[in-house]
């Protein structure tokens, strides 16, 4: 994984849900978990998300933001994100090039044409400050991410 604990974590430029950019550096002032999953529409991508959605609050009160992140177009981020009712939590397109940011953070599995299912937290200039991959099979642990926090 090239996003290593004391780096820089490498900017992008994403469409969520909605099509509207979401561009990293915008987000400095604030910590930024960059959760990636691998596609939408599956059972624990979407826990995953639904977690991320549910602990908005706490997130909010930490001065943190979540970004979930797959390889899924934009109007399937969108239908998902309908179906799951997420309301709040910006759903990010790493449609084209495909896969290209998670390639960029060295989590895509070419093989697959999907990234792994990681987490990787930033502090508010953008350092990342901790990252881990789970298991595919795995929801990250939402205790152990706030802990982080």
């Amino acid at each position: 994984m090239s996003a290593e604990v004391g780096t820089k974590a490498l900017g992008f430029v994403l469409s969520d849900q909605h099509g509207e950019k979401v561009n990293l550096e915008d987000l400095r002032g604030r910590k930024v978990i960059l959760s990636f999953h691998p596609l939408a529409f599956t059972q624990v991508c979407a826990k995953q998300m639904k977690a991320l959605e549910e602990n908005r609050a706490e997130f909010e009160r930490l001065n943190t933001v979540a970004l979930g992140i797959s390889v899924d177009s934009v109007p399937t981020k969108h239908a998902w994100a309908n179906d799951l009712q997420i309301k709040g939590t910006k759903l990010l397109s790493d449609f084209w090039p495909h896969g290209g940011v998670a390639e960029s953070y060295g989590i895509f599995r070419a093989a697959d044409g999907y990234c792994e299912r990681a987490v990787i937290i930033l502090d508010e200039e953008g350092i990342v400050r901790w990252s881990k991959v789970y298991p595919i099979s795995e929801v990250p642990d939402m205790g152990e991410i706030l802990e982080q926090l």
